[in-house]
């Protein structure tokens, strides 16, 4: 097996078990004690609450308020995650409140040093002139009718038009470029593939009419309106 596998099969016992000794993971896994030891500091490094208690009774167990298996990652995977969500976030990502949620649940099981130190590269990478979190909302029901083969309705105002014009369209999927994003998908007006900036956007709502998006589609293959 491989490390991760080692690593996660440990986690799996310490969660089965109220206590367990080295010698008994090291039987069971088939491996030698001092793999039992490498795999323990790695789950440990990875954020997992593992107590050694001393003691003829001694042995490996998991803090009490320890629930659920964290990412095994190091201290670069957890920077690198973390810079990442935060990255997103800056972009106007339509499900920004879970990923907040997964970055703070994520945060309650790695040690205190690596919570600082994670703080201190989270804003070190960021996006210029972020996307308003006005159209969050609009990017979530894009993102929706996409993934769900649902059309949506919209009113949309192009550079060159002075009123707003209702508009139906299959969102095929987004794309943020030169920090805006679009929406590709079939225009029911003009009746072909278009792309639409979601800050042109207005009233966008989903519909309960279906379609299909065409085999091999990719959004990014297509030409944005500026």
């Amino acid at each position: 097996m491989a490390k991760a596998d080692y690593m996660m099969s440990i986690l799996w016992i310490l969660q089965a078990r109220r206590s367990v000794t080295a010698q008994e993971l090291a039987t069971e896994l088939e491996i030698s004690t001092r793999s039992v030891y490498r795999y323990i500091d790695g789950l440990c490094a990875s954020g997992v609450p593992i107590i050694s208690d001393a003691g003829h009774h001694g042995g490996y167990r998991l803090h009490e308020g320890f629930t659920s298996a964290p990412l095994l990652l190091d201290v670069l995977g957890q920077r690198t995650l973390i810079q990442a969500v935060n990255f997103a976030l800056d972009t106007g990502f339509p499900h920004s409140e879970q990923l907040r949620k997964i970055i703070h649940s994520y945060k309650q099981y790695i040690g205190p040093d690596q919570v600082e130190l994670a703080k201190r590269h989270e804003k070190t990478l960021q996006v210029l002139a972020p996307s308003s979190s006005a159209w969050e909302v609009y990017l979530k029901c894009l993102e929706q009718g996409a993934a769900e083969g649902f059309s949506v309705q919209m009113r949309y105002r192009k550079h060159s038009d002075t009123e707003d014009v209702q508009r139906t369209i299959d969102p095929y999927g987004l794309v943020q470029w030169k920090s805006t994003w679009y929406v590709v998908g079939y225009c029911h007006l003009r009746q072909d593939i278009r792309s639409f900036r979601v800050d042109r956007m207005a009233d966008v709502r989903l519909t309960e009419c279906s379609f299909e998006i065409p085999e091999n589609f990719a959004a990014a293959d297509y030409s944005f309106s500026i």
